[in-house]
């Protein structure tokens, strides 16, 4: 009988060092999507259950183990934790944990490197910490959220060896004119 194993989205293709950058894979828990249909019940449930608000657009929020990133219109994604079952009253909850892969891009030239890719504005004057938006890297559709130390990226799990191959090409760009 043939054993099957879980693998990471990544496998063995992360963690990635060029010049003075790393790409490595983060494992963030479990991640709801969580469908707005009660904008204050929700963000009160939330608060409630999880210590974290519901996010204005393009912003994040952070209490502990818990994050909730906007994820688009009328929609967030909690990470870290299980929703609580109050939060069904006010979203459609959609645990999307297996369908994402999740790298956290670090080091100086990481806004070099995604200004490669995305069509975006993502230098620190303009893109802080814990803010978050849904734009392209390449071809594939991403979330890319400003962290304390680089930017965490998020893209179909059927995608993960094309980030990689793609931030691959950008840094190996990048570091040579360092």
């Amino acid at each position: 009988m043939v054993e099957l194993k879980a693998q990471t989205p990544f496998g063995d293709l992360l963690p990635l060092h060029i010049g003075d950058m790393t790409v490595a894979a983060r494992d963030l828990g479990q991640l709801t999507v969580l469908g707005v249909f009660d904008r204050a019940g929700l963000s009160k449930a939330l608060e409630a259950a999880h210590g974290v608000a519901l996010p204005e657009p393009l912003q994040s929020t952070a209490e502990g183990d818990a994050q909730c990133l906007w994820f688009g219109r009328e929609e967030a994604l909690l990470v870290g934790p299980t929703p609580d079952e109050a939060l069904a009253k006010h979203a459609a909850l959609v645990d999307v944990s297996d369908g994402w892969a999740v790298a956290e891009l670090q080091g100086p030239g990481a806004e070099d490197v995604l200004a490669r890719l995305a069509p975006v504005d993502l230098r620190d004057s303009v893109f802080e910490p814990g803010d978050t938006l849904r734009s392209q890297l390449r071809e594939m559709p991403a979330s890319i959220t400003r962290t304390e130390t680089g930017f965490l990226l998020m893209v179909y799990r059927s995608m993960a060896a094309t980030l990689v191959q793609e931030l691959r090409r950008a840094m190996e760009a990048v570091a040579s004119r360092r």
